[in-house]
Order: structure tokens, then sequence, then C-alpha cells
């Protein structure tokens, strides 16, 4: 086992960022938005050498990246301990934050800019709170991340529109109850095991026998999978994340929607198959079964809700609810393909909706709204913006080539493999559902003439071409998608393979 520091790094340059800011601002305004990007690009770079660390450790059976803080060694000390899944967490976290960050250049609202250098403060906490998440090796950090995490996504939230205080209020009365959930679980844990670091709990979990410790476990995992359960969205804890995502300015839903809620996810995949090391014969198929269905009826019903809606951003709201359903279901279903398509969902799912909540602050920036009935002839001003918007939408219905066809293709295989039919009736009815609220904007864009109340003139001079910061951005994600379907298989074999054998023991951690 090899200590390297990179991992350290990562969480030492946001954190080492998010201080100088204010100071920076003091000197120039001009300055902090580079600052924060020069912050951010070093954290990248640390975390391509900590997967490529992990990635060459995995190849040379070695397994996990471990990194102890202090010297002192766990399970007493503070561990950073970083697998297969950690490395490709932390890294997409970083390049999404980054491409963010460099989208909000120019689309931060123009109240905002004044007070940048706090919102850009935050900004990177939250993201070293995402961070320290995926990487952290024991319980208790972990609910010190969860806590950054949603301590600044609270405020990143209520800085938006004039609706966002209360929305970030009511986020901040579930997500507490979540913390608590959460905290509730990990003092049984601690009861049962008397420790707090992965790899001890797991092994002490997997030794304990007798009614009364298995009852008291099934209690914990129940707390747990609730706490994180609130954390991601799935239904019916999903009631904070509508108007959140609604209010909050672009930048913030183009990050929180991307990998924010993928937190509450990988730590039900953590709880499940690290720590308890289920299967779908086990002491816990109950559990499974019960976030199985939920997962279905989020898959659903978030559907039908999204093709409610008339707000693009409160549509793509509705859709995260029902796209973190695939993810669940994926992870309920404790089998090798229906696992890898959990995992390469929430991995596709994140590059998706970042690139279209970036489209739709590209739009509100020039439109100034987002009521997808005034986007009628909209592709023919800007054709870039609503391609990517296409090509994302399509990789939201599970269209091949693109990212979701593949992700959709391993879950609908899982199911068929575990037998769960009905849930094979649900992935493919929901991607009709899918195509119904998507399309119908693709149709209005494209196919459509303005019937805009705006005069001609005055609407085509707000259209102008978007800037290259904003371009970028969303280009480089929508190319991801693109690139995530067509090399799908060797990612599965080689990215997603290695993450889901280890987490059904096919081979040693």
């Amino acid at each position: 086992m090899i200590q390297p520091a990179a991992p350290l790094w990562i969480i030492v340059a946001l954190f080492v960022g998010a201080l100088a800011l204010p100071l920076v601002r003091r000197l120039s305004a001009r300055a902090v938005l580079p600052t924060a990007l020069l912050f951010s690009t070093l954290a990248v770079a640390a975390s391509l050498r900590t997967a490529h660390l992990v990635f060459a450790l995995t190849e040379a059976g070695e397994g996990a990246l471990s990194h102890h803080l202090g010297g002192w060694p766990p399970p007493w000390g503070i561990e950073l301990r970083v697998d297969n899944l950690s490395a490709v967490m932390v890294l997409l976290v970083n390049l999404l934050s980054w491409l963010v960050l460099l989208f909000s250049h120019r689309g931060l609202p123009e109240r905002l800019k004044s007070r940048a250098h706090f919102f850009y403060s935050l900004y990177l906490l939250f993201t070293m709170g995402m961070s320290g998440f995926v990487m952290t090796g024991d319980l208790f950090n972990l609910y010190v991340f969860l806590e950054v995490i949603a301590l600044t996504g609270y405020a990143l939230v209520a800085v938006g529109d004039p609706e966002a205080p209360f929305a970030a209020f009511r986020y901040v009365i579930i997500g507490t109850l979540g913390a608590a959930f959460y905290l509730l679980g990990l003092a049984y844990l601690y009861g049962l095991t008397g420790s707090l670091n992965f790899v001890d709990v797991a092994r002490q979990v997997a030794l304990l026998e007798g009614p009364e410790a298995q009852r008291a476990l099934l209690v914990a995992l129940a707390f747990l999978v609730t706490g994180f359960g609130i954390k991601a969205a799935l239904f019916p804890l999903h009631a904070w994340l509508p108007d959140a995502y609604a209010y909050s300015p672009n930048v913030t839903t183009a990050l929180m929607g991307a990998v924010g809620i993928k937190m509450g996810a990988y730590g039900i995949f953590r709880v499940l198959y690290t720590l308890y090391r289920v299967g779908p014969a086990g002491d816990y198929s109950a559990v499974l079964d019960l976030m199985g269905w939920l997962s279905a009826l989020a898959i659903i019903i978030g559907s039908l809700l999204a093709i409610a809606q008339t707000d693009l951003k409160r549509m793509l709201a509705y859709s995260s609810v029902s796209q973190i359903g695939y993810v669940l279901l994926g992870f309920s279903l404790a089998n090798d393909d229906g696992l890898t398509g959990g995992v390469l969902h929430m991995i596709n799912h994140a590059v998706m909706k970042c690139a279209l909540f970036m489209v739709t602050g590209a739009i509100v920036t020039r439109l100034g709204h987002r009521d997808i009935r005034r986007f009628d002839g909209l592709g023919r001003h800007l054709p870039f913006t609503m391609a990517a918007f296409g090509v994302a939408s399509l990789s939201m219905v599970g269209i091949p080539p693109t990212a979701g066809f593949f992700s959709k293709w391993y879950l609908v295989l899982g199911a068929v493999e575990g037998g769960r039919w009905p849930f094979v009736i649900i992935i493919l009815a929901s991607s009709l559902l899918n195509a119904i609220y998507f399309f119908r904007i693709l149709e209005r864009a494209f196919f459509k003439e303005r019937v805009d109340p705006t005069p001609t003139e005055a609407w085509v001079s707000k259209i102008k071409p978007l800037p290259g910061t904003m371009l970028l951005p969303v280009g480089v994600a929508t190319l991801a998608i693109l690139i995530l379907g067509l090399g799908s298989f060797p990612i599965v074999e080689h990215v997603i393979g290695p993450i889901v054998r280890p987490a059904l023991g096919l081979i040693l951690p």
C-alpha cells in the first residue's frame, strides 16, 4: 500500500482557492474568476494524477490508493482511500466543475458580479466537499464533507431568483432531515462495530451474527439509505429539488444538477456494496426490492411531471428525479449488468445534465426567460446551442450511439438477468416519456415559426452569438456525450468493470 499525496492536494487546492478569493478581490475584481479557474485547474491536475495512480494499482492487483493524514494509520487515523469508483467520481466532479466555472464567465447574473468572490469561494468549497466525500475512508469524515456540500449548496441556491431563499429554506429543512437519518445510521454502526473506518466496519459487519445484531444492522441500513436517498432526491424524498433547481443561479444548477445529487447515489452504493456487501439473495434483499420499486416509481412519475412543465429548468429538475431512478434501479438489481448500468448512468447523466443546464443558462442569458412555449424558431438563431441541446436530449432518451443508450441497455440486461420483467417494461416505456418532453422542445426550436409577441427586430437583436467562454464548455460536454457513447464498451471493460466486480465479490477489492 503506497501513500502518494495527490488526493490530499485536490482538497488543499480547492480550500486554499476558496480562502484566497476574498483577498484577491481586494487587489483586483477582474482577477477573481481567473484565480478560481487556476485553483480549479490544479484540482483537475491532481484528480488526473490520482486516477492514473489508482488505475495503475488496479492493473498491478494492489488494491486502492490510501493516504493517512498525519501519519496515523487506520482505523484510528483519518484516511483518504481512493478506489476505482472514487477516482472516477473525483475526476468527474472536478472536470465538470472546471467547465461550469469557465461557463460562468458570462453566465453569472449581473446582480451577483459585485459579490462574485463570495460566490466563487462557495463554489470551490462545494466542489471540495464533493471531492472529499468520494475520497474519504471513514464514516465520520463522510458526514463532515456531506455537511460542507449541504451548507455551501444552501447558500449557492439562496442567491438565485427572488423565490430562491424560500427554496433554499425548504432545502435546509429536508437536507437536515437527511443528515439526521445518516447520523442515526452511523451511530448504530458505531455501536455495533466500535469503528468508523470503511474497511474495518465492513470487516466487522461481515462477522456479526445473531438475530439482535442482524436487526440492528437492518435498522442502520434503513437509516443510511433513507439519509442518502434524501440527498439523491429519490422519490418520494425529492420535494426539495424542483424549487432548488428552478430558482438557483444557472451556474449553481449546472454543477448541482450534474454532480450534486450523485453524491447521494454514491453514498448508497458505498453503504450497499462496501459496508454491507449485499446480494440479490442475501439478508437485505427486502431493502433492495423496496429501493428498486421506489426507483421505478421515480422513473415514471418524474417523467410524467417533467411533461407537465413549461419552465425549462423545472422540467429538467423533474427529469433529474426520473434519471436518478435509473441509477438506483441499477444498484437495486445487485447483478453484474444492473450494477454496470447504474454506475454508467451515474457518469453519463452527470455529463448530459451538465450540458443541458449550461444550454439552459445560455438561453436565459440571451432570451431572459425559460418558457418552453416561447422557444419557437430558436434553433435558427442559436443553431450550435440548440444542436447541443438536441444531442444531450437524444442521449437522455436513449438513442444510439449516444451515452444514454448504453447505460439503459445495461440496465435492461440487468433486469432481464434478475428476472425483473416489470422493470424492463418501465425502462422501455420511460424512454418514450423522455422523448415526449424533450422532442417537443426540439420541434419548437427547429420546426415551428416564432409566435413570440416581442417585435422581430428587438428579438433578433437579443439573439447575438454566444461568447467562446460559453460555447466551449457546452461543446466539450456535448462531445463528451458522444465519446462516452462511442467508447462505451472499452469504458465498461476497463473503468466500470473494476468497480463492479469487487462490489459483487467477484474479485478481491
